[in-house]
């Protein structure tokens, strides 16, 4: 062999190129159609040849496609009239939504094969979950804009405004069926009429002094073991509690006033608000406050 030699290497048949990089001719063939792997010249007989560069760009052009890539982005990489840097970051965008909607399809999915839902259900939580950050966003917002519109923002009750539009941006990147399920609900609660009438009414109510001293700690506690031990709020025993709590020598009068104060900002819905909020923002849960409160406000008004 001549060491001097210097002359180029020989064009490479489609089938050879095949052959070295393990890609189809096929496919080949059509990413030269593409334009992403132009042929370097024609044999006598009209066949494709191929330099030796053709390789290294055979195997960029199928690396891009592998990830993802559409072919006019590919051809435009390897063209180099578009940074693959640039291209990249693009690329990693488009995934990263893909695999939000992918972790949102799997825990509805996932919820199905718990047997938490039926198939309606399964329909509205895929449709939900669909949304983008934005879209959910907007429900809140809107939500909150028109129940709180016209509302005066020094109000007692309107400072939960702003705490009810705290939706993370993004369900988190590995969703639970708990947090698929809380967003659902949450959706459905915003759009009750019913709910954000009530939410409207304890952000305009006057929070006034309450007529009768109570530590709001001690009710859940008395309270809540009442409620846990089945006493009515009716009985004997439950005026007791009512005694202990509000003082025995409080007149009946009075205690149907704190009762009525009490009930102004007592709501199971908002609370339940509350707690979902709490799980899409994956804080720890806290024990509902609202049933003691009942018992109490029933026990009030029982009272003689």
């Amino acid at each position: 062999m001549d060491v001097n030699d210097r002359s180029e290497p020989s064009p490479l048949t489609i089938g050879e190129l095949a052959r070295l990089t393990g890609v189809p001719v096929r496919t080949i063939r059509f990413w030269s159609d593409a334009g992403v792997l132009p042929a370097a010249g024609r044999s006598a007989g009209g066949y494709r040849l191929y330099d030796t560069e053709a390789v290294a760009r055979l195997h960029l052009v199928r690396t891009l496609r592998d990830l993802g890539l559409d072919l006019p982005t590919v051809e435009r990489v390897v063209s180099r009239r578009t940074g693959l840097t640039e291209v990249a970051r693009t690329h990693v965008a488009v995934l990263d939504a893909e695999i939000r909607v992918l972790q949102a399809r799997r825990a509805v999915m996932r919820s199905v094969a718990e047997g938490h839902c039926t198939a309606e259900e399964m329909r509205l939580m895929h449709e939900l979950s669909q949304l983008s950050a934005r879209e959910r966003r907007r429900i809140i917002d809107e939500f909150v804009d028109e129940t709180f519109a016209g509302t005066d923002p020094a109000a007692p009750g309107a400072g939960i405004a702003q705490s009810m539009r705290g939706l993370p941006d993004e369900l988190p990147d590995e969703p639970t069926v708990e947090q698929v399920e809380a967003w659902i609900e949450l959706a459905g609660l915003v759009a009750d009429p019913g709910f954000r009438e009530r939410v409207r009414q304890m952000a305009t109510g006057q929070a006034e002094p309450p007529p009768v001293p109570h530590d709001p700690q001690a009710v859940l506690t008395e309270a809540g073991r009442a409620l846990e031990q089945g006493i009515s709020p009716e009985s004997a025993e439950g005026g007791q509690i009512v005694d202990r709590l509000v003082g025995p020598g409080v007149p009946a009068d009075e205690r149907a006033r704190l009762a009525d104060s009490l009930e102004r900002f007592t709501d199971r819905r908002v609370e339940r608000y509350w707690q979902l909020l709490g799980v899409l923002n994956d804080r720890p849960p806290f024990p509902p406050s609202v049933p003691a409160f009942e018992w109490f406000i029933a026990a009030l008004r029982a009272a003689r």
